[in-house]
């Protein structure tokens, strides 16, 4: 463990480096130290799921090609762990389009293509904890329809009080369109306020998450009642 020398976000905010390249790692982690964050690193699938579940980081900075259990499937496994659901930041080669548009389909927060400036990629992880953090009056839980939202502590649960376990970029959907009530946005705005990527241009990303939202929270997905298609225009959350 590299310990911080000073807190740019929140004292205890830890990021886990996961990179087979022990320089990579290494050079990361000492930028982030300097940023305020405590790191760890960690240099095949199997450690940083054994370390993700001893440290429980906020942010996982994630290489794709790993030995052994490759990035995208270690992801898949802290999302769907007990533990708490950690943001990711996928390190993915250079020209390797289909690996970041899977990366992002599975839940991944944002991607970094190799090579990176380690300055660069610490802006990304500031940027990425900073839209997960919700203080103050926006982290008042939701209550509608029977669907409570909790900010605070990330959770959602149904009307009859059963927890829905929701992957970060999920539950990020859900809390955007429930704070917009009666409002359309289209899956390029959608991309903007809640992937930040106003420049993606493959935003079937969005319909799949709807998707697996309704299957979620809905009784009935084929026929919703909180997220709804604007046929030609975009989805909007209905309240009542």
């Amino acid at each position: 463990m590299i310990e911080p020398s000073m807190s740019v976000l929140e004292p205890s905010m830890s990021v886990l480096v996961v990179d087979d390249e022990p320089t990579i790692g290494d050079i990361v982690a000492r930028y982030l130290v300097r940023a305020g964050f405590e790191a760890h690193v960690a240099l095949d699938g199997p450690q940083a799921i054994a370390m993700s579940a001893e440290h429980s980081p906020d942010l996982v900075v994630l290489d794709i090609m790993l030995p052994g259990i490759d990035g995208l499937e270690v992801m898949r496994r802290l999302h769907e762990g007990d533990g708490p659901r950690p943001a990711v930041i996928l390190l993915t080669a250079k020209g390797e389009e289909s690996d970041r548009i899977v990366g992002l389909r599975r839940g991944a927060d944002d991607y970094v293509v190799k090579p990176f400036s380690p300055g660069e990629l610490v802006a990304r992880v500031q940027a990425v904890l900073r839209r997960g953090a919700v203080k103050g009056e926006a982290a008042q839980p939701l209550e509608i329809g029977g669907l409570r939202i909790d900010p605070a502590a990330r959770t959602v649960l149904l009307e009859n009080r059963q927890e829905v376990l929701l992957t970060q970029r999920e539950f990020d959907l859900l809390l955007f369109l429930a704070r917009n009530p009666g409002q359309v946005f289209s899956r390029d705005q959608l991309m903007e306020h809640v992937w930040r990527f106003s420049f993606y241009s493959d935003s079937s990303t969005v319909t799949v998450h709807i998707r697996r939202l309704r299957a979620k929270i809905e009784a009935e997905p084929e026929n919703p009642r909180f997220i709804q298609t604007v046929w030609g225009v975009g989805y909007r959350f209905r309240s009542a």
